[in-house]
């Protein structure tokens, strides 16, 4: 099973792919893209082509998406709101399946620990898709840790 995980953002996103099958997960892709658009219409026309094409390319099953917490910025969270609008819709219209989690419930499935911080996620990702030599940001980093989570994996490594 092919799981794309989305970390929204307003002109920022993470995405992160991983395979599930045979008991084990394993790295496909991870990344972020950057919204270059300056209007806001125009940024989430950019969101909209880009899901597509995340979509387009590498076939997901899933679609594991963070739902919108508690924001300071309310203009902010508006805006990631709108993006993670446009995220759904684009899912949607291909007919995939979509999972939304809190940041709290995928850091404890993935860490141990739902206050984990962005250093103990990436650590714990690393650990579970057996890739110690992963350089990705914290977006594409909480992308595969929604993704891995959302694959039903059983995280914690054996050991």
């Amino acid at each position: 099973m092919i799981a794309l995980g989305i970390d929204p953002g307003t002109r920022r996103i993470g995405y992160g792919v991983v395979d599930s099958k045979n008991g084990g997960v394993t790295f496909i892709s991870a990344g972020i893209f950057k919204i270059d658009a300056t209007e806001d219409i125009a940024a989430l026309e950019e969101t909209k082509r880009e899901i597509d094409r995340l979509i387009a390319e590498y076939r997901p099953d899933v679609v594991a998406i963070e739902k919108l917490f508690f924001a300071k910025n309310q203009k902010t969270a508006i805006a990631v709101a709108q993006s993670r609008g446009v995220i759904l819709l684009a899912t949607k219209e291909c007919g995939i399946r979509i999972r939304e989690y809190t940041p709290n419930e995928v850091k404890l499935g993935v860490a141990g620990y739902g206050f984990a911080d962005k250093k103990a996620v990436l650590k714990m990702v690393r650990l579970i898709l057996n890739k110690n030599d992963l350089k990705v940001i914290d977006d594409a980093s909480d992308a595969l840790a929604l993704a891995i989570f959302c694959a039903g994996e059983k995280v914690y490594p054996q050991g």
